[in-house]
């Protein structure tokens, strides 16, 4: 299906409007089943300044985070549009984190519509919570990690953008 779309608004909420009508009720009922982004829309992206050698100078310092996170009037919009390409049925902008798949914590892309997904606060899974409040608690922990020293940033990068919430259990469920 091609669509034919006016990108004078911001770029990000053009591209995912552009892609608007590929995702079907599929991509919502898969978060909603598992607590993982759809691979397709949400593969994630690194900031390319932070590598193993530059952690001490980026995400280990405190309050990096903040010189580098997108405005609300970045990410509402594109939460908005993302929420309707994932087919999610709530439609309640409050109900959603716009996530970054690769935290900004262990490095990953502030802007990249690649690694910015409306990431549900509650995803409810054999009993678990697996929505954006566990998600943060992981991110924190392997932020811990890596700067630390205990794992390498590429592990960390590895283990949040391909299976969060099994590595979340392997690592025993950490609170933060």
């Amino acid at each position: 299906m091609t669509r034919i779309v006016s990108c004078g608004a911001a770029l990000a909420v053009c591209l995912v409007l552009a892609f608007s009508g590929m995702a079907s009720a599929s991509a919502a009922a898969a978060v909603l089943r598992t607590g993982l982004p759809n691979r397709t829309l949400t593969p994630g992206a690194y900031n390319p300044a932070v590598t193993q050698a530059t952690i001490h100078s980026t995400i280990c310092v405190p309050g990096y985070t903040a010189t580098i996170r997108p405005p609300v009037s970045y990410t509402e919009p594109l939460k908005r549009a993302q929420i309707a390409t994932y087919g999610y049925a709530d439609k309640r902008l409050s109900d959603y984190e716009e996530d970054h798949l690769v935290s900004l914590e262990i490095g990953g892309s502030a802007r990249s519509v690649k690694n910015l997904w409306p990431e549900p606060h509650h995803v409810i899974v054999g009993g678990i919570d697996l929505g954006s409040y566990t998600k943060d608690k992981f991110e924190n922990y392997l932020h811990r990690m890596v700067c630390a020293g205990a794992i390498s940033l590429a592990k960390a990068r590895r283990e949040i953008a391909t299976n969060w919430v099994a590595y979340w259990k392997a690592a025993g469920k950490p609170r933060g």
